[in-house]
Parts: C-alpha cells; structure tokens; sequence
C-alpha cells in the first residue's frame, strides 16, 4: 500500500495511538500542534503527561522522494477505510539548529485523518535511516 504525504493534513485536533510510541508505555491521546506558520512543523502533544510532545513534520517537504510501502495490515490497525485519508509524519530528533535536526524515516507515523488514529510503523527497509539530517 502506498500512502500520501501532503504538506498540510486537515487539522486534527485529538488522535489516538492505536499503540503507545515505544518507551512511553499508556499514553494514546495526543494533540496535533501546528507549530510554524507554514503548517509544515508541528508537534505531537500528549494529552497523558504534561509536557511531553514530539516534532513531526510531513517528509515531502524534505524527502520528496520518500514512499515507503506500509503493510496492508496498518490499515485495519487504524480501521481505515482509504490509504487516501492516510499521512505519514517523520518523528524529529531536534538539533541546536535546523542544520542538525535529523529525522526518523524508518519509523513513522501513519495517521488515518478520517479515524483521528495513528500508528508509529516500523518499516522492514534497512536503508531507511532514523538519524536523515532534515537539510542537506
């Protein structure tokens, strides 16, 4: 199943992780935060525990030629009905500037904006690196 990566997914305001990210055991309900004025940075914010949040931005933007094939079984995972409603966002591992930010492209997450679900995915590609730096 291929999915779609559009530079700006209809806002949502709660999701839930169908399972939690690894290492932060319970915690499911996030908010999707646009953070710049572009739409393109945004954090997952938990719901669950205070202060908590992650930066995840749309790969199109800075991997235009990432596709990676998402198992089918994703889609029953987030009771999707389309791969159309799917986005993948890239988890960030932030720098002291944006020259150092790198990002995730082995693990993203796939989020159906119909459900309001999404999962992190680890993908079976061992090219796929989770230290990309965001800008050549």
């Amino acid at each position: 199943m291929e999915t779609t990566s559009p530079a700006s997914a209809p806002e949502i305001p709660v999701i839930e992780l169908v399972r939690p990210l690894p290492g932060f055991p319970g915690l499911e309900r996030f908010a999707l935060v646009q953070v710049d004025d572009e739409g393109v940075l945004c954090s997952l914010t938990s719901l669950e525990q205070p202060g908590l949040r992650f930066l995840v931005v749309p790969p199109a933007p800075f991997f235009p030629d990432y596709s990676p094939e998402v198992d089918e079984s994703v889609l029953d995972d987030l009771r999707s009905a389309s791969v159309d409603d799917l986005v993948l966002l890239c988890v960030l591992t932030a720098g002291e500037s944006l020259a150092s930010t790198t990002a995730n492209l082995a693990a993203p997450v796939v989020l159906d904006t119909a459900t309001h679900r999404a999962v992190q995915v680890v993908l079976d590609d061992p090219g796929l690196s989770i230290t990309a730096p965001l800008v050549a």
